[in-house]
């Protein structure tokens, strides 16, 4: 491989991650499932939760998995075939999650990045993975609310990962995620505080 190439191909594999991250399996779903479009129905946000409460566990789980997919393949790719360090996992991974959020195929107006970062978790570091859902569905459990759920895993998988890979970088990388998961939870966060968020289930 040309020495110029070698080095443009991890900026090309964040890129590459960016395109992927902007496909929504949300919509596509929703269009292949003839259901209404997640972006005008429920709470409007195009991710597995609200598909869940307009189509059903089976959108939910398609949606669910395309948008853990999406996280997971160029990560995945980064470490396991390429062999790149971890700090670059974590800005391929942190490009894929920015796509969902900010998808360029869909004006910039995304997701909120749950299922999409838990995709980047698992090609990460699986046992901090593994740990990181495992928090998300404890509280799930206990409490019934998604939001709940998604913002205490995301608060504690910096501190995880950085427990099972001793790397700053991660750890910082997956801070970042955090903070954009807390801004697109904003509302939950103020429905949660005033007693108002909907529940697993609700319709």
């Amino acid at each position: 491989m040309y020495p110029e190439l070698s080095s443009l191909m991890p900026w090309l594999i964040v890129i590459a991650g960016y395109l992927l991250g902007s496909i929504s399996a949300a919509i596509i779903t929703a269009k292949a499932m003839n259901l209404p479009d997640p972006r005008s129905t429920g709470s409007k946000n195009p991710g597995a939760t609200n598909m869940l409460r307009i189509g059903g566990k089976k959108a939910a789980i398609i949606t669910l998995l395309g948008d853990g997919l999406k996280g997971f393949i160029p990560v995945f790719v980064a470490h396991y075939v390429l062999g790149y360090s971890y700090e670059w996992q974590v800005l391929i991974g942190l490009a894929a999650f920015l796509g969902h959020l900010y998808p360029v195929f869909y004006g910039f107006e995304g997701g909120k990045g749950v299922a999409t970062a838990i995709g980047v978790y698992l090609a990460l570091n699986f046992p901090a993975a593994m740990i990181t859902i495992a928090t998300w569905l404890i509280m799930a459990r206990v409490f019934k609310y998604s939001s709940l759920a998604a913002l205490t895993a995301t608060l504690l998988a910096p501190l995880y990962f950085y427990l099972m890979t001793q790397n700053g970088g991660v750890f910082i990388g997956l801070l970042v995620m955090t903070a954009f998961i807390y801004y697109r939870h904003k509302s939950n966060i103020q429905n949660l505080l005033n007693g108002t968020e909907k529940k697993l289930g609700s319709r």
